[in-house]
């Protein structure tokens, strides 16, 4: 009997030992991460049809490289969440398409939240529950974000001005982190990563 209640209680403590060292903050900043990065791909796909049928290519082009970046990065969460043993409950991503112009400024909007606000409170909380594949994960998204940011103000300020034909034709998305460049400015390797600019995704 008392062989019978040391186990028992030995079990308890393993899985109460379990549950306290379960990275509840990360795991849910895992799936808001996932959700956001999903929405935002699903919008700028959108994004991208619509700048299309206002004559706006360049923009198209832009809205498709971060539309694919995203989506890489949504990738790269869900992938450290299942790892954690987690799975990412189904939604349906929720936005609004106007004009070009209101767009790119939403755009710029939603990028500048994530990369002052959302990813830095992440990283900190991946850190502090020693998350170290959700911390790289976080990183490479807050470091692009911050480059998407300066690409649609870039954009913004060329559409205002009629001057669109200034803006890149080709961006190079990095597959395995979603950095994105201009395809004239890419570096040898991936600033982020470390991936080699010959398996970048051209667009």
């Amino acid at each position: 009997m008392k062989s019978i209640l040391l186990f028992t209680f030995i079990g308890l403590l393993a899985f109460t030992s379990c549950t306290q060292h379960k990275p509840v903050k990360t795991i849910e900043n895992l799936k808001a991460g996932i959700k956001g990065e999903l929405t935002a791909s699903a919008k700028y796909s959108a994004f991208a049809q619509k700048a299309k049928e206002e004559g706006n290519n360049a923009i198209a082009k832009l809205f498709e490289a971060t539309s694919k970046a995203e989506a890489i990065h949504a990738a790269n969460h869900k992938k450290v969440l299942e790892e954690l043993g987690e799975k990412m409950e189904d939604f349906k991503p929720d936005f609004e398409v106007k004009t070009t112009t209101e767009n790119l400024q939403a755009a710029i909007e939603g990028e500048s939240y994530e990369f002052t606000t959302m990813y830095p409170q992440f990283i900190a909380d991946a850190k502090a529950e020693k998350v170290e594949k959700a911390d790289k994960s976080f990183t490479w998204a807050f470091d692009t974000e911050k480059k998407h940011q300066q690409f649609y103000s870039k954009a913004l300020s060329a559409l205002k001005a009629k001057a669109e034909k200034s803006l890149p034709m080709e961006y190079a998305v990095c597959p395995v982190c979603g950095n994105t460049y201009e395809k004239a400015n890419m570096d040898e390797k991936c600033a982020f990563c470390q991936t080699s600019k010959d398996k970048f995704i051209i667009i």
